[in-house]
């Protein structure tokens, strides 16, 4: 649990893994083009992957819509995010729309209130020590939110 620092510690052997396919004879590494997965390695990626910038195809792959050219949204979120059930904390209404967004940062103790869309590049903050929400509405390119 990376919560407890008392908690057995855990180390992730990707790397090691990958340096490790040299000892075995005839071994090959095979390269996945993003088209084929959407991968989610932090509360920012699944972020994006719940917004409508993805859809599920009817393979059941999740892939970008065609409309975000192939570049997903640039999602920063405050650290205080980092956990699954942190991050539902900002969108208990649900995930904001990201299908017109290059890039969105959250800082601070935010909520987003139903139908929130964002469009280019959008910064919220909330530098108060109390939780704040953000209006249901559109926020467009350049915005700066302070709550």
């Amino acid at each position: 649990d990376p919560r407890d620092k008392k908690s057995t510690k855990v180390l992730q052997l990707e790397t090691a893994m990958g340096s490790a396919i040299e000892c075995f004879e005839g071994a090959q590494a095979i390269l996945i083009p993003r088209t084929r997965f959407a991968p989610v390695k932090t509360t920012n990626d699944m972020l994006a992957l719940m917004s409508d910038a993805y859809e599920v195809t009817p393979d059941s792959r999740m892939v970008l819509k065609a409309e975000r050219n192939g570049i997903p949204p640039d999602v920063k979120l405050d650290g205080m995010y980092k956990f699954v059930d942190d991050m539902q904390k900002l969108i208990p209404n649900g995930p904001p729309s990201l299908i017109n967004c290059k890039k969105l940062a959250i800082v601070g103790k935010v909520v987003l209130g139903k139908g929130v869309v964002f469009e280019g590049t959008v910064k919220v903050t909330n530098a108060s020590d109390e939780w704040k929400t953000l209006a249901t509405g559109t926020y467009k390119d350049g915005s700066v939110i302070e709550l």
